[in-house]
C-alpha cells in the first residue's frame, strides 16, 4: 500500500510540473506582447545557449541566463558560443540608422525584441544592457518549478524599452548597516525589476558609512554609536554599542557587483545637516565645539556643520574627493535636506561669512538659505570639476536652486514641479507614492514596527511622475523618472527589509517601465504570484497581504 501511495503521489507530481505554463505576461509589463498559442517551441536540457564569443559582456549575460533557466525550471542550457542554430540565440543586431544629429535616448539602448519561434527563442538588442532585460524578461516568463523535463513556449513576439531612463530605488545603511551580502541580493532584485539606479545613503547622524583614507578616524569612530532608542523615541535605550561601515574596497565591490546587472550606484553623503556622525569625530566643524555624540535617537538634530568655518569646506572636498574616486557614478547625491539654521543664526563666523558674501534676506531667501545654497554652490563646482551632476533633495530650491542641480523631490510633487518649470532636471520621490519604509496594510499589527504612515502597494501603483495637470509637454522632459526610498530607522534585519520592499518595487516598476495606458491594477494583481514564486525561489522575504 505504501509503494502504491508513493507512486500516486509522484504521479501528481509530475502531472503539476507538466502543468506549469509559461507566461509572458510578467512585471513590469513589456511594451508589446504578441502571442500565437496555436504554436509552440519546445525547451528541453541540454539544448543549446548561443552568444557572441568575442564579446564579454555578451558572455556574461548568456551565463546570468543559463543559471536563472536552471535555478527557475531545472532546465540546463548548455553554453554554445556562435552556434546560429542553437535553441537560444542572444544577439546584438546592428541599431537602425538615426537621423544625422539624432543620438539614441538611453531607453532606446535598453530596447529588446524576443521571438519564439520553430527555430527557438531568439534575444536580440542593439546594445548589451538590451540582452540583459530581455534575458530577465524571459527569466520571469518562464514557470518556477524545479524538476522540468521540458517546457513549451507559445510563439511570441516581444518588443520593449523602458519608459523612464532613470528607474530608482534608495537604501538607508545609515541608520541601519546592511552586510555586502544583503546589498547584493537588494541588487539583484532590484535588476529583476529593471531599476538602474540605487542611491545609497550612506551617512547620517546615527551613524558614519563611507570609509576615507584620509581621515581614519571618521568611519572607524563615527560609524558607532554607543545606544539605539527603542521604539518611537522613547526614552529606553537597548544600552549596545551598534556600528558598522563600508571600506573603500567593499564599495568598489558593489559598485562592481551592480555595474555587471546594469545598475549604476549613486552615494548620497548628506550635507550640511545630518553630520552628528562627522562631528563626533571632528567637534571643531560645529557651530559650538561639541562635544557631540553619534545620535542614539531618530530625527532631525539641530547641530550642523558650521557653514563659517572654512575647515568644514576642507573636510567636505576631501570627502566628495574620495567618494569620486570610489564611485564612477555620473550622478553624486549631497542631501541637503532638514537642516536646521538655528546654529548658523547665532554663530559668529557663519554670520561673518554670510556677510563676506555679501547675503542679503530678499523676503523670498533667508540669510541663512542662501548660505546653504553657497555650500551647494561650491560642492556642485567641486563635482562638476570631476564630470559629476549634483542631486539634491527638494530643500535646495529653498535659498535659490543651483545651474545644473537636480532636484530630487520628497516633500510631495511641488519640488519637482517647480524644478522642472525652471527647466531643471528633476527625480520624483515623493512621500506620499514613494516612502517604503511607511506600513503596507492598514492594521499595522499585522506588520513589523515601522515609522509610521500607510502606503500600500495599490497606491504606489497609482503614481505618476509626469504630472500632466500641472506641467505641459516640454516641462515633462525634465522629469528624469521616479524613485522609490527605503529608510531603515526601524528596519535592521534583512527578512524585514525585503519584506518592506515587496510587493512595493513590483508596483514601482511598473511606474518606472510601463506607459500610463498599459497600467491595470487588476491586471498587475493577476501577475504577481509567479514574481512571489521567484522570490521563494530566491530566498527573500515579502509582504504575502496586498492592499
Amino acid at each position: 500500500m505504501k509503494k502504491i501511495l508513493t507512486a500516486i503521489l509522484a504521479l501528481i507530481a509530475c502531472a503539476n510540473v507538466s502543468a506549469q505554463q509559461v507566461d509572458y505576461n510578467v512585471i513590469p509589463m513589456p511594451k508589446t506582447v504578441s502571442v500565437d498559442s496555436t504554436q509552440s517551441f519546445t525547451l528541453r536540457s541540454g539544448m543549446g545557449l548561443a552568444y557572441d564569443a568575442g564579446n564579454p559582456e555578451a558572455a556574461r549575460n548568456a551565463q546570468f541566463l543559463r543559471t536563472w533557466v536552471e535555478e527557475a525550471t531545472g532546465i540546463k542550457l548548455q553554453l554554445t558560443p556562435d552556434d546560429k542554430k542553437a535553441a537560444v540565440r542572444m544577439t546584438l543586431a546592428p541599431a537602425k540608422k538615426q537621423k544625422k544629429g539624432v543620438t539614441p535616448t538611453p531607453q532606446q539602448q535598453e530596447a529588446y525584441t524576443i521571438t519564439v519561434d520553430n527555430k527557438g527563442i531568439a534575444l536580440s538588442a542593439t546594445q548589451n544592457i538590451g540582452l540583459f532585460r530581455a534575458a530577465q524578461t524571459l527569466r520571469k516568463a518562464l514557470p518556477v518549478a524545479k524538476g522540468l523535463n521540458e517546457i513549451a513556449l507559445p510563439f511570441a513576439i516581444i518588443e520593449d524599452q523602458p519608459r523612464f531612463e532613470y528607474r530608482g530605488t534608495m537604501l538607508d545603511c545609515a541608520r541601519h548597516y546592511f552586510a555586502i551580502d544583503v546589498i547584493k541580493k537588494f541588487i539583484d532584485v532590484m535588476a529583476l525589476h529593471g531599476c538602474n539606479q540605487l542611491h545609497w545613503h550612506l551617512t547620517e547622524d546615527q551613524g558614519w558609512r563611507f570609509e576615507v583614507k584620509a581621515l581614519p578616524e571618521l568611519a572607524k569612530k563615527g560609524s558607532v554609536r554607543q545606544k539605539t532608542v527603542i521604539g518611537h523615541n522613547t526614552d529606553i535605550y537597548d544600552d549596545q554599542p551598534y556600528g558598522g561601515f563600508y571600506t573603500q574596497a567593499d564599495c568598489r565591490e558593489i559598485v562592481n557587483y551592480a555595474a555587471e546587472r546594469y545598475i549604476n550606484i549613486i552615494p548620497e553623503i548628506d550635507l550640511p545637516g545630518h553630520m552628528m556622525g562627522a562631528l563626533h569625530v571632528f567637534p571643531n566643524l560645529g557651530c559650538t565645539g561639541g562635544p557631540y555624540e553619534v545620535n542614539p535617537r531618530w530625527g532631525v538634530m539641530r547641530e550642523v556643520l558650521c557653514a563659517g568655518n572654512p575647515e568644514t569646506m576642507t573636510f567636505l572636498k576631501t570627502v566628495m574627493g574620495e567618494l569620486c574616486d570610489v564611485f564612477p557614478s555620473k550622478f553624486i547625491h549631497i542631501g541637503g535636506d532638514e537642516c536646521p539654521k538655528d546654529r548658523w543664526k547665532n554663530c559668529p563666523k557663519c554670520q561673518a561669512k554670510a556677510k563676506e558674501l555679501g547675503l542679503k534676506d530678499d523676503g523670498k531667501h533667508s540669510v541663512e538659505n542662501q548660505l546653504q545654497t553657497w555650500i551647494n554652490h561650491e560642492m556642485e563646482k567641486f563635482l562638476s570639476e570631476r564630470g559629476r551632476d549634483m542631486i539634491g533633495w527638494d530643500e535646495v530650491l529653498e535659498g535659490g536652486l543651483t545651474d545644473n542641480g537636480i532636484v530630487m523631490s520628497w516633500r510631495g510633487i511641488n519640488g519637482g514641479i517647480e524644478a522642472a518649470k525652471q527647466h531643471h532636471r528633476v527625480i520624483m520621490s515623493p512621500t506620499t507614492f514613494c516612502y517604503i519604509d511607511y506600513y503596507q496594510l492598514k492594521d499595522q499589527n499585522r506588520q513589523p514596527q515601522g515609522i509610521g504612515g500607510y502606503l500600500p502597494t495599490s497606491k504606489v501603483y497609482s503614481f505618476e511622475p509626469l504630472v500632466p495637470e500641472a506641467l505641459n509637454e516640454d516641462e515633462q522632459k525634465y522629469i528624469l523618472g521616479p524613485q522609490v526610498n527605503l529608510w531603515t530607522e526601524y528596519v535592521a534585519y534583512p527578512q524585514h527589509l525585503f519584506y518592506m520592499l515587496l510587493p512595493r518595487l513590483d508596483a514601482i516598476s511598473e511606474v518606472q517601465w510601463c506607459r500610463p495606458d498599459q497600467k491595470d491594477f487588476e491586471n498587475f494583481k493577476a501577475r504577481l504570484p509567479r514574481m512571489k514564486q521567484l522570490y521563494d525561489r530566491m530566498g527573500v522575504t515579502y509582504c504575502r497581504d496586498l492592499e
